[in-house]
């Protein structure tokens, strides 16, 4: 029997990588996942359909990437917050936070 179970495999180990670029890699992958949750919402809303609407030939075709250039601007401008406490929430789970590190 084949075991079909799928396991994410960590990007690196932290004892393999300093704390510092481990924290700054957490960092980015939360940002990440927030400017795709926005996204997300930005799409649902109804915007996507209004930019494209307004598009003539192709403009649905371009209106998701704008869509992610909007959440990532969103996101750079601060956001809703989400990353700040996915980041925390992470740190806390890898013991990286800053009762236990220095760094």
């Amino acid at each position: 029997m084949v075991n079909t179970e799928l396991v994410a495999a960590p990007i690196a180990t932290p004892a393999a990588q300093p704390v510092s670029e481990r924290k700054a890699q957490i960092l980015e992958q939360a940002h990440e996942f927030e400017s795709v949750f926005v996204a997300q919402m930005l799409k649902y809303s109804g915007l996507e359909k209004a930019i494209s609407s307004q598009g003539e030939f192709g403009g649905e075709a371009y209106s998701s990437l704008l869509l992610e250039q909007y959440a990532n601007k969103i996101v750079e401008k601060g956001g809703f917050g989400l990353a700040e406490k996915i980041y925390e929430q992470l740190l806390n789970k890898e013991g990286l936070n800053e009762t236990n590190t220095a760094a």
